[in-house]
């Protein structure tokens, strides 16, 4: 996998809404016409990147918090960081259609670069595996599918309806998804702050929810309290977790409920994120 991150784009954190699962992901295309001058330098496809997010968020009628897709791919197997994982699309068409999938788009159009490279489908079909490594279920449709649009145009969507398979020589998992990262500050903070707070209060959502689904998994947690709250439930168990073998056998005061490294550490390398500090 190739992935230019927001960081190496000059882009802060997205700001938009959390989204930490979808049905599967909605393939896209630009719908405008895109110079060719893609296919032969790899820096026309980042600065077709950064105009399309500049374009979004001069977009005051539809509001956009960010640019509207969760990835982009471009003709050199490059995969785009938009919103990214855990981010809510603004691509779909609709609130009820963002929330159902999230959103990557080629880097074709409807003039010009009409024609995906196989090596645009290989890093689309990166993105849609990144994505279901990350809450993403299996569905792939493209942007037409429940809305009226010719997106993503015709050689895309005839891609996606042979279910969008990947291209020989494209598969390139040299480099693997980097695991997710929780801050103990944060976590602590959450456990001490959220339960004395308002309903649904919430400090650090995103790390939180890692924590709570992990919790979840370990059979300490209902589903229905997984909410990026650190509530009076969420730290009832983990002070069981604490107490389990797996999470250190801890008793009194160090099974208190507040998260320690150690303990954290665990369950991160149980279930799929690192700790720092």
């Amino acid at each position: 996998m190739k992935l230019v991150t927001r960081s190496q784009l000059g882009w802060p954190a997205s700001a938009a809404p959390i989204q930490t699962s979808a049905q599967g992901v909605k393939v896209h295309y630009e719908g405008t016409a895109v110079s060719t001058k893609l296919l032969t330098d790899h820096a026309e496809c980042i600065a077709e990147w950064q105009a399309i997010r500049k374009s979004h968020l001069a977009n005051t009628a539809e509001g956009y918090s960010d640019i509207a897709y969760n990835y982009g791919a471009c003709p050199h197997g490059h995969l785009l960081e938009g919103r990214g994982i855990g981010k809510r699309t603004g691509a779909n068409g609709n609130q009820a259609l963002n929330v159902a999938h999230y959103a990557i788009v080629g880097l074709v159009g409807s003039e010009g670069l009409t024609e995906p490279t196989d090596l645009m489908l290989g890093a689309i079909r990166d993105g849609i595996e990144l994505l279901r490594q990350h809450g993403a279920e299996d569905e792939i449709k493209g942007h037409c599918d429940g809305y009226a649009t010719a997106c993503p145009g015709g050689p895309l969507y005839a891609w996606v309806q042979k279910g969008a398979p990947r291209p020989a020589g494209t598969a390139t998992q040299t480099t693997p998804a980097a695991k997710p990262k929780v801050s103990l500050a944060h976590v602590v903070y959450a456990a001490r702050h959220d339960p004395a707070a308002a309903q649904g209060h919430t400090s650090y959502k995103v790390e939180v929810l890692l924590v709570e689904k992990a919790l979840k998994a370990e059979g300490l947690l209902s589903g229905q309290y997984v909410d990026g709250s650190f509530g009076s439930l969420t730290v009832t168990a983990y002070a069981r977790w604490q107490r389990s073998p797996a999470g250190g056998g801890y008793t009194g005061s160090s099974a208190d409920g507040i998260p320690g490294k150690t303990s954290l550490q665990q369950l991160g390398a149980k279930h799929g994120f690192t700790v720092t500090d």
